[in-house]
């Protein structure tokens, strides 16, 4: 089986190439992808190279095959499995497999650390690993690319709960969010943040009384609004407010004054930005837990905290990168069972665009770039594809269906983009 993948040979040396796939073994299963969703954590590892600590140092002469979140279905399994996984079956992957026989150990991730499996590619050969761990997931709902966006909902479901709180006179820690608590997303209308709100008022279990989202975007959270909107919230008995503190002239005393001077029992931080930080700091009620999601680039990155209230206010500080497979299973439940991660998507694109989009990510405004890897086609902007379409005709359907469902991307539009968009060039 040949496949078309984009694959890292050095720093900011991706190249899309067309290859052979090896035969699989007894204990592997071949698949085809459908589409990837672009992660930050890509541009990192494409910028870094061998230096990264899930990519292989021998990448010059073994390149492997970037990109982790992603769906598809199972062309052919091998004997090994086939009582578990059949031909056809969707799927998506939880690429942080902690499997210390990997090649690179315990840090090996599809996407990063294999030749022969990556999101960017049109087939993929799944090593055994994979189905040993646990990381192949059956999706059953509609479309291909809410399986893809199960990865990154999957990280923010991890992040909730990883937060703790403490009783006092006890040190046994109470995991995740509290329940109808204060809770504070700041930078929160990004990608990430939008996927956490998503969640947040959706979630059946365990859900906050009030959630604050924070940016200094206008315009990013006026649509957000739209997309997750407080009459949406209040369904579920959550107060939503956006909020831009780039307008406040004491951010920390206002975003206070809305939970009446308490503050916030759970704060998420989604920029790694040191005044962002300090704010959060500043805003944590009593026990209240900062989660500190945002991945930053630098290795020296810090910020002040509050040792005082550390002390005598019990705030505390957890940070997650990821989440884990049963995190990744209740994303696939909750996107099989109707949530539509579709707002978190503004871009579209084929194989051939995912190189300088993965190179050039931070200085692409919008947020998810979803990649359909068998099609050509360049990363476009779903607000553009009605002037796109005055010339190409593909554009002036997709425009419409995508109109029919509230400027957003859709399975009808996925459909119809797979099935008359161009196939792929090497």
């Amino acid at each position: 089986m040949k496949t078309k993948a984009v694959r890292l040979y050095g720093k900011n040396d991706l190249r899309l190439e067309e290859f052979q796939l090896p035969p699989i073994q007894d204990d592997e299963i071949l698949a085809k992808v459908v589409c990837d969703s672009i992660c930050m954590s890509s541009y990192k590892a494409a910028h870094q190279a061998n230096v990264h600590k899930r990519v292989p140092r021998d990448i010059a002469s073994n390149p492997v095959i970037i990109g982790h979140e992603f769906a598809g279905e199972l062309v052919e399994v091998g004997a090994k499995w086939q009582s578990k996984f059949k031909p056809g079956f969707k799927f998506s992957i939880q690429p942080a497999l902690n499997y210390e026989k990997g090649p690179v150990g315990v840090l090996s991730a599809p996407g990063y650390s294999y030749r022969y499996i990556g999101g960017d590619a049109t087939y993929v050969i799944i090593p055994n690993e994979v189905m040993e761990q646990g990381c192949l997931l059956e999706y059953k709902g509609r479309g291909y690319y809410p399986g893809a966006l199960s990865e990154p909902l999957s990280c923010v479901i991890g992040a909730m709960h990883a937060n703790y709180h403490t009783t006092p006179g006890s040190y046994v820690h109470q995991m995740e969010i509290k329940q109808g608590g204060n809770m504070a997303i700041l930078a929160g209308v990004g990608p990430m943040g939008l996927a956490a709100i998503n969640y947040a008022i959706h979630r059946p279990d365990r859900q906050p009384k009030l959630l604050v989202v924070t940016d200094i975007d206008q315009t990013r959270l006026d649509r957000a609004a739209l997309l997750y909107s407080p009459a949406e919230a209040a369904k579920n008995g959550i107060e939503l407010k956006y909020v831009n503190t780039g307008s406040m002239s004491d951010p920390v005393t206002e975003l206070r004054d809305l939970t009446d001077g308490k503050g916030y029992d759970d704060v998420f931080v989604f920029a790694p930005v040191a005044p962002v930080v300090q704010q959060a700091d500043a805003i944590l009620a009593f026990d209240g837990c900062l989660n500190f999601f945002a991945g930053p680039a630098k290795t020296d990155f810090t910020a002040p905290l509050n040792f005082y209230n550390v002390h005598y206010a019990f705030t505390h500080i957890v940070g997650t990168s990821g989440g884990n497979t049963a995190d990744m299973q209740e994303a696939i439940h909750m996107m099989s069972e109707g949530l539509d991660p579709a707002g978190l998507v503004t871009h579209i694109g084929g194989l051939n665009a995912v190189i300088d989009t993965t190179l050039n990510l931070p200085s692409i405004p919008g947020g998810k770039k979803l990649i359909y890897t068998h099609i050509d086609m360049p990363l476009t902007p779903i607000a553009e594809f009605a002037e796109r379409g005055k010339t190409q005709a593909v554009f002036k359907t997709l425009a419409e269906i995508c109109d029919r469902h509230n400027g957003l991307w859709s399975v009808e539009a996925e459909e119809y983009l797979l099935a008359h968009a161009d196939e792929v060039k090497e």
